[in-house]
């Protein structure tokens, strides 16, 4: 530290937050370190020489008196090759390393590099002494894992002359790489970087969300599609499928790397995550999913307080791995419990409380996070373009949608999956209502639908949904006189919506070719499926009996589209289509 700090001394301690006072010089949002122990914390509030920290670890044992030292810097974390296959906590200590270090459980104070320091990396530049460089030009490459070439950039505020760029060779992350003239001298540049969490990196420009981030999720893809730098929320009470919907999504989605934030949620919940993605094969290359995966775990028995970094630290990590020029998606489970953290804060500050407990900041707050999404033009001389898409689960008590957390997301985010606990109680999974929820992506990312995929993507989407708005209105009916004493018409309406609902909405996480649908086989299945529809309405108001129609053997071959092998369906449902044409148009003739 270039000038000496003083040091403070702590005055009040109420749970997590501290306040100290002789802290004159820091500044807000510098990283304190607190007691003997040097617990890690933060500063929220300054009021003269008089400090409120919210500390990142336990608590127990502090006592008025003791010494707080501020290190000048705000928190931040450390950027550079290494990130990927990596487990860190909220605060970016990695977790493998603190278990060597402590065994089983987290002791308080203990310090770990978030990059690993001895290991050395293969770095090959791209650029050239004498090259003119700007923020975020990439001067060299280093294979990260087997899927992900890690670039080498320039601090996004920095810009000009290269005066030195080492040759081709392996390096650690703490050694020079390269020598860069500014206005304000010569910089040497490490492929080790750091940047504040709370300081949304630059970028030139956001960019329409025209193009979808592809899930193989087909009441997403295809019903409630998130565009490549969009933000969705998945609400949903205990036992709906929040988390193993958040699995799926990060497994299957088309974003090239993961980041995926375990925010308060139970420990098992990261375990699964855990164990699953080494041994998941990445879609595209065949390698395992965590080679493109950063996990940061801050779960419901670690420190309160480090959900609120641990959010920020995931979405820097991401916007890095955007200016890169990759396709990132966030994945937040779950917000609430960040929300809750930010209550217990507030409580502990005797803030005015805002709706049920939480702080009246809560929706900025939450808008903060959300708006650090996007897909943007990057900095530098080149024209690139990269995005973070963020999907964040909430986890109403209740199931309630109308409580704070869920109606204050539902004013950010573009997306909304309604998870619905009655129709987790039938099996019907991903549990998405198909009533309850929308997506403002529709008209932005139907054209890249209908150029790459069908021309009529939108409109067979729109008559689904009419199926199905027209199934909940017949529902009251049935409950009364039951579907016997329906028209055929009527009849055929509910036949065609059970179809869509159960054999296209509804789909196996756990079923090897299920899990995945791809864009073309989605709208081929949709496709059918309203053809179907249409060819029984035609056949009940030529007078084939609806039970002769649910009779037909083809009506099993269609049911079982989901399944077919993707590499075989447009063959496959071929024949499916020509089977239930004929079989229709018999039974019309018969019915002649």
């Amino acid at each position: 530290m270039s000038k000496k700090i003083q040091e403070g001394r702590i005055i009040r301690i109420s749970g997590p937050v501290i306040e100290a006072d002789g802290m004159r010089g820091a500044k807000m949002y510098d990283v304190v370190k607190v007691g003997e122990e040097n617990l890690i914390g933060e500063i929220i509030r300054l009021n003269e020489d008089n400090a409120i920290i919210q500390v990142y670890e336990d608590t127990n044992g502090l006592k008025p008196g003791g010494k707080v030292i501020t290190t000048c810097m705000p928190l931040s974390v450390e950027l550079g090759p290494g990130l990927l296959t990596n487990i860190y906590d909220g605060i970016q200590r990695p977790l493998p390393d603190i278990y060597k270090e402590t065994g089983d459980f987290i002791k308080r104070g203990v310090e770990a590099t978030a990059l690993d320091r001895k290991k050395k990396w293969h770095f090959k530049p791209t650029a050239k002494a004498g090259d003119k460089v700007e923020g975020c030009d990439v001067i060299g490459e280093v294979k990260e894992t087997s899927i992900i070439t890690h670039k080498i950039m320039i601090p996004p505020d920095m810009s000009g002359k290269l005066l030195k760029v080492e040759k081709e060779g392996d390096y650690t992350v703490t050694e020079n790489i390269a020598i860069v003239s500014t206005d304000k001298g010569d910089v040497e540049l490490q492929m080790l970087q750091r940047w504040p969490v709370r300081k949304p990196r630059p970028v030139i420009k956001k960019l329409d969300p025209s193009l979808p981030l592809i899930t193989g999720q087909r009441v997403i893809d295809t019903f409630f599609p998130v565009a490549k730098g969009g933000t969705a929320a998945i609400p949903g009470g205990f036992g709906t499928g929040k988390t193993v919907m958040m699995h799926s999504l990060a497994k299957w989605s088309d974003a090239q790397v993961v980041v995926y934030v375990g925010c308060g949620e139970r420990g098992n919940e990261m375990t699964d995550v855990l164990r699953e993605f080494p041994e998941l094969e990445d879609p595209k290359s065949g390698e395992p999913l965590m080679n493109r995966t950063v996990l940061i775990a801050n779960t419901s028995n670690m420190p309160v307080a480090a959900r609120d970094a641990s959010v920020y630290t995931g979405i820097t990590i991401a916007e890095y791995y955007r200016d890169m020029g990759y396709d990132v998606a966030l994945m937040a489970d779950s917000t609430s419990r960040l929300a809750e953290a930010m209550r217990e804060i507030s409580g502990r500050l005797e803030e005015m409380p805002g709706e049920e407990g939480y702080p009246a900041y809560l929706a900025s707050r939450l808008a903060e996070f959300y708006e650090r999404s996007g897909r943007v033009k990057l900095l530098g001389s080149k024209d690139k373009e990269g995005s973070v898409s963020v999907i964040g689960a909430v986890s109403p008590p209740g199931g309630d949608f109308s409580e704070p957390v869920a109606q204050n997301t539902l004013r950010i985010v573009k997306v909304f999956w309604a998870l619905d606990a009655d129709l987790a109680d039938r099996r019907h999974f991903p549990s998405i209502n198909w009533l309850k929820s929308y997506s403002l992506h529709l008209e932005e990312i139907s054209s890249w639908w209908h150029k790459e995929i069908g021309e009529n993507w939108l409109k067979l989407r729109n008559k689904a949904m009419a199926i199905l708005q027209k199934e909940s209105e017949l529902q009251e009916i049935v409950k009364l006189v039951g579907p016997d004493a329906l028209p055929p018409r009527e009849r055929s309406a509910l036949e065609s919506a059970r179809m869509i609902r159960e054999d296209f909405l509804q789909q196996s996480a756990f079923h090897e070719v299920d899990t995945y649908c791809p864009g073309k086989k989605q709208y081929e299945m949709l496709r059918l499926m309203l053809k179907y529809s249409d060819k029984i309405l035609e056949a009940v108001t030529k007078n084939v009996h609806i039970d002769d129609i649910i009779a037909m053997k083809s009506r099993e071959s269609l049911a079982r589209t989901g399944t077919v092998p993707n590499k075989e369906f447009e063959k496959r449902f071929s024949d499916v289509e020509k089977e239930f044409e004929k079989e229709i148009n018999d039974l019309i003739k018969g019915g002649k």
